[in-house]
């Protein structure tokens, strides 16, 4: 594996074409989450309310496809 420094503040990563793609894939996800949140002043309390949230909405829409 090879990491160096590119230019305009960017990193490259060179791998070995025997690494696992699917491990590869969730690190790239990983990265991209850390890439996309790097700004983000939002509390964890904050992002775990939403998702709350958002899974309660989700389930009151969809209960009755899975509650027969």
């Amino acid at each position: 594996m090879l990491i160096e420094n590119a230019e305009n503040n960017k990193i490259t990563i060179t791998v070995s074409s025997s690494v696992d793609k699917f491990g590869l894939q969730r690190l790239i996800d990983y990265l991209k989450y850390l890439e996309a949140t790097s700004k983000s002043k939002a509390k964890q309390s904050d992002i775990d309310k939403l998702a709350d949230e958002i899974n309660s909405s989700w389930w009151q829409a969809n209960k009755a496809r899975f509650i027969k």
